[in-house]
């Protein structure tokens, strides 16, 4: 639970530099240039360790991933630029219910009543803080974003089968190496050269996406994704807080109603969680 936490934090802040940057540059030029940066900060951990370190067990499995994922991503930067923050958020709330299903359909993971009470009330409180603003504001865009949930979860999915065989550090890397190369072309198509500035917030992306997808696969890798997903919904929070401080956004009733609506379902969640291992284990 506390690494998707974590997750969730650095995927935050990464969202605020990537829509930045989406309204500034191509959003392919955009995708490409972050994943190539995560790609690039990981290179010392990969000296370090050596080649050998960082050799996966299957590449066919990484390669999946890195296809699906990139689709996903293809969609969400075409609509980035263009779906006001507070529905991009609601919107990405989506993603844990398609990963609950799949992770039952696919991956044999045991249907759990609470788990889908505790994703379903905290995705209520996202409906609370969002619904008085929501209007719509991104248009066809936000069906573009929302396209990409399914997507998504089908790469959440195929990591988590991909952490039997695979360390998080592993995984990371991948992810990072197949989605540049197969973002190269359509970047290159529309290619611009960023600023210095620009180049220096890439590379920031990069640090903070290699971290957060590390906190991600690391929290799925110990637990259930089922389990790990209604922890998702503080991100509703997350991004309040950087509304405030980037934007001075005051957040409504709504948004503390809809918040301590998602923190109760996170908390009982967590607790329960915790007390069904410590009863199996004991």
């Amino acid at each position: 639970m506390l690494w998707m936490l974590a997750s969730g934090l650095l995927f935050t802040g990464l969202n605020a530099l990537l829509r930045t940057l989406a309204q500034q540059l191509d959003p392919f030029v955009t995708q490409f240039l972050r994943y190539g940066a995560g790609a690039l900060v990981m290179l010392p951990f990969i000296w370090r360790a050596g080649l050998a370190a960082y050799r996966p067990k299957g590449l066919s499995g990484q390669l999946w991933r890195g296809a699906v994922h990139t689709s996903g991503l293809l969609l969400w930067f075409i609509a980035v630029p263009r779906v006001p923050l507070a529905e991009m958020t609601a919107l990405g709330f989506t993603t844990p219910l398609f990963i609950m299903l799949g992770a039952i359909l696919f991956l044999g993971e045991r249907m759990v009543a609470a788990r889908w009470i505790a994703a379903l009330v905290g995705f209520a409180g996202v409906l609370v803080v969002v619904s008085p603003g929501l209007r719509g504001g991104g248009g066809p865009y936000g069906f573009v974003m929302l396209a990409a949930s399914p997507l998504f979860a089908a790469s959440f999915l195929i990591t988590k089968a991909l952490t039997r065989r695979d360390s998080p550090q592993v995984i990371v890397v991948w992810q990072a190496i197949t989605v540049t190369l197969f973002s190269m072309p359509l970047a290159l198509l529309a290619w611009t050269w960023p600023t210095p500035a620009q180049w220096a917030l890439f590379l920031l992306t990069g640090m903070i996406g290699s971290a957060g997808h590390f906190c991600l696969t690391r929290a799925i890798s110990l637990a259930d994704v089922s389990a790990t997903q209604p922890v998702k919904f503080l991100e509703l929070i997350w991004a309040s807080l950087v509304g405030f401080a980037v934007w001075s956004d005051l957040p409504g009733p709504a948004t503390l109603l809809g918040g301590a609506i998602i923190f109760a379902s996170t908390t009982w969640i967590a607790r329960r969680e915790a007390r069904l291992r410590r009863e199996a284990t004991a």
